[in-house]
Order: structure tokens, then sequence, then C-alpha cells
């Protein structure tokens, strides 16, 4: 765990005392400050945790966009921040890092209370890598350059990049911080303003992150908070004429909004994360049952499952298949819902009552399949007033199941067996989803095989969710295109233009 957690709390009485001083920010935050919503609507915030009320969110709507995007433009086209020199957004951009990780008990707390994930990943890994990925961005400022091109001698072909203007970002609940950071650190270091929409079941952490960006010097109207639904606050964004680029991570149903709003409008450059059905894949010759058992738990009951590239169809091979079910539903058991303020917890709270009921018809829709449930499948913690689910784990589900082929996005394993690799491919690649994959072999011809078959923007070898910022993340088919982290990341914030210059 992060060095970060040991400075917070230890127990959860501690926990609890800190989150009830927590001050939650509930307004929307544009040009700089907040603001309720124009119609003075809101929603309420509900924690998964206990199902309590934290506080009641602006609920921003058409008219709200309109104002955070005219502020966005404003200060854009004055140049404030589009053409601050590099060196100087590269100061703001380490400060507000800084900020993040001074303030990361409160963030924690935020995101914990918000989303339901237990506070030790809160602190030790969403807070971290949030603010690593500012941070590294920060430093990429300077380090990009632009071209040159290859001309005859009387003449010079320049090749830059400049910030598209105003970024549109909708991000989803799951790693509500780390996703916002992962549209923002690059959005912002390329010169962009940024409209942001929250998803309406965790909002607090991008509004306190609003105001830690103007602390650290980022001028107003640079990045502005529009909480609210999706079919209001998020179509609004998408449909609006004066938005040059929209990000988005989340379903695939409403990606596909998206693209038919950017059609509808201004033809605004679209990037999207649209989620996955990941297999992993456990050949006979893996060299190691034990951690490929591990991390094939890990795979799915993280975050309560709510990850896009949760390895949710576990493929194993016929000769090993008890053996290696045997170590996983061992490492399962151990993964087991609790208090997500309590700093033992593992696995915390779907996010609200909607997804848990959507998480257990899944696993009834399971179970009407042929699917045999030999861990799991039920509601946990019925007492708390939150909204947990036990991790569950199925046998012998057909391919081309429900829950072996749709995003349950909760910690529901699928396993599925097969005999020899292209069985696997051929099972591995029948979705139409392609985010991520993992294979574990001692055998590098296999490896390597099945890291060029499979269809997916991830594949681990020997290994699940071993990357990092430096490592493009997206996928193929319906789970999206355009990169998340990486420097192939600032590509979709900028637009190419070439300047020809004739020497007479």
């Amino acid at each position: 765990m992060a060095a970060s957690q040991s400075r917070g709390p230890q127990t959860l009485d501690q926990w609890e005392a800190r989150a009830g001083a927590l001050d939650f920010r509930h307004l929307a935050f544009i040009d700089g400050r907040f603001v309720p919503a124009v119609s003075g609507k809101t929603f309420p915030c509900i924690s998964p945790t206990d199902g309590r009320v934290l506080t009641h969110v602006a609920a921003c709507e058409a008219d709200d966009v309109d104002v955070a995007v005219a502020s966005a433009r404003r200060v854009f086209d004055s140049g404030a921040w589009s053409r601050m020199a590099p060196r100087g957004r590269k100061k703001i951009l380490l400060k507000f890092a800084e900020l993040m990780r001074r303030h990361a008990e409160e963030l924690a707390l935020l995101e914990t209370l918000d989303m339901g994930k237990p506070i030790g990943d809160s602190l030790g890994v969403d807070v971290p890598g949030s603010a690593n990925t500012i941070q590294w961005y920060a430093e990429a400022i300077d380090k990009v350059y632009d071209e040159i091109a290859p001309t005859a001698h009387n003449a010079i072909g320049l090749i830059t990049r400049e910030p598209v203007g105003v970024v549109g970002a909708v991000v989803p609940w799951n790693f509500p911080l780390l996703m916002t950071c992962w549209k923002l650190g690059p959005a912002l270091a390329t010169g962009n303003s940024v409209v942001l929409k929250p998803a309406e079941q965790s909002p607090l952490t991008a509004l306190r992150l609003a105001e830690l960006a103007i602390e650290a010097g980022l001028p107003a109207g640079v990045l502005n908070v529009v909480p609210g639904f999706g079919e209001t606050a998020g179509a609004a964004i998408g449909l609006h004429m004066d938005v040059d680029a929209l990000t988005f991570t989340g379903s695939t149903q409403v990606g596909k909004y998206f693209l038919e709003y950017s059609g509808r409008s201004n033809m605004k450059a679209v990037s999207l994360e649209c989620g996955g059905k990941s297999p992993h894949i456990v050949m006979a010759d893996c060299a190691d049952l034990d951690l490929a058992a591990t991390k094939a738990a890990w795979g799915i009951f993280y975050n309560q499952g709510e990850v896009c590239t949760a390895g949710s169809r576990l493929l194993v091979e016929e000769p090993i298949k008890e053996e290696f079910l045997e170590k996983l539903a061992k490492v399962a058991a151990g993964i087991q819902p609790g208090n997500p303020l309590d700093p033992a917890t593992k696995m915390g709270a779907m996010v609200d009552e909607q997804q848990m009921e959507r998480v257990l018809s899944y696993i009834e829709t399971g179970k009407d399949d042929g699917g045999e449930v030999i861990l799991g499948g039920q509601r946990a913690r019925l007492n708390s007033g939150g909204f947990y689910v036990e991790p569950t784990i199925f046998d012998k589900v057909r391919p081309h199941a429900r829950i072996a082929q749709e995003e349950i996005f909760g910690p529901v394993l699928s396993t599925l067996t097969f005999n020899g690799l292209d069985e696997a491919i051929r099972i591995g690649n029948d979705t139409i989803y392609g985010l991520a994959a993992a294979i574990w072999t001692k055998d590098i011809d296999k490896a390597m095989g099945a890291a060029r078959a499979l269809r997916s923007g991830l594949v681990w070898v020997n290994g699940w969710d071993e990357d990092d910022i430096t490592m493009p993340f997206g996928g193929f088919k319906q789970s999206g295109f355009g990169r998340d982290r990486s420097l192939h990341a600032m590509e979709k914030y900028t637009q190419l233009k070439s300047t020809w210059i004739s020497i007479r």
C-alpha cells in the first residue's frame, strides 16, 4: 500500500470520525466559483456504504452547460491558459498534483463515501494514482516536440500540434477521481479548457478537485464541473455546438449516443472507452497456478468487479480446471464485502441500489442458463443499509450465455473450459468487446501467438492489470477507440497544423 495511507487514520472509528467532519461541495463549479444550477434543481447524493444521503447536489442541465462552455471558450480564446508558456502550465499542474497529495485523506474519504470502494484502495491506489497522472502530464509538457517536414532547400514545413479548444469530458462512477485525472491530465497539459460532467452517482471528488485546481493557479474557466444526469447535462455537452472534442468512459450504449450527438451537432471529435468482457486464459502449462488463481480472483473482485477491464470470463484448459477452481475459490473466499471505512476491508459496496439489483439479476440469469454457482451468489451485509454483493463464481458456463457475453460490472465470474490454444483464442474473441485479455503459459510461442491473436487493446502475459501510465489504455471493437494514459493520450486533445514557408 502506498506510503500516503500511513498518514491517515488507522481504525474504523477514526475514519468514521473523520468522515463525520467532512464538508461536501454540492454546487456546480463554473468560471472559478461554486454556483447553483440555473433551474435550482438538486439530486440526492446517496452513499452506497449505508444508504444515507450525504448531500444534495446541483442538477445541471442544458442552461448550465451553456454557461460552462461559454466560460471555457472565453478563457481559451483569451490565451490565459492555451497560450501560456509550457513551463507556466507545468508549474501550475505540478502544484495541482501536490495539493491533491496534501488533501489525500479528504479525497479518499469522498471517494469511498460516494462510490463505496474500500478506504484502503481509495487512499493507497486511487488518490496517489490520480496525483501521479497529473504530475506525469505536467512533466511531459515541455518534453514533447513538434516536427519539421523533410522539404527541399527553398521551403520549411512546420508540423505543429495545437489544443483542440473546449473539451467535454464525461467520466464514470467506478473510478471517479482516477478517470477524471486520466482525462484532465493530457487535456490541460495541451492547453485546452474542459467542461467535466462526473457521473451522477459519484460527483463529490470532481467538485473538490476543481477547487484545488483554482488554488494551484489554474485560470478561472479552464476547468468547469457540471454535475447532473446523462440525459440532461451529458446530452447537452454532446450536442453543444461550441464543444470541440468529447471524451467519454462508460457503457457502450451511451458511447453510441455520443457518436450520434457528434453527428447531429458540429462533428466534434469523440474518443470512447466503453467497457469489456475480458478473457482471462489459463493454459495447462501455467508455471504457477497459485499466482494465477490469486490474480484471477482479484482480476474480477477488485473494486467489487466494477472495473471495465475486469477478467469476468475465466477460460481454463480442461486438464487443470478442477484444481484451478479449488485454488481460485479459496482465494475468493477471503475477499468478502465489509465496511468500506474499515482499513481491513478488501471489498466494498456496489455503487447504488440499482447496480446491486442489476448484478443480482444477472446471477439469477446465470442460474437459469445452466451455470452452477460454486461460491457466493447472494446479497451481503443486509443490516448495513448499503448495497453489497458476495463474490460469485459460476462454473459450467456456456460461451454464449448472457453472463459470458454481457458486461455485468459486478463481482460475478464466469468459468469456461477449452482444449488447446486455438479454442481459447476463439472463445476469447467471441464477444463484441475488446478491451483487455490475459494468458498464463510458460511457452513463449503460445504467449506471443495469443498476444497477437487476441482482439484486445491490452494483453497481459502471466499477470493481470500490470502496467502503468506509460502504457496506452483503450480497446478494440465496441470497447471504443482512442487511448487514455501515455503520450498517445495527448493526441486526442490536439489537432495537427501544417505550415508551409516558402524561402525566396
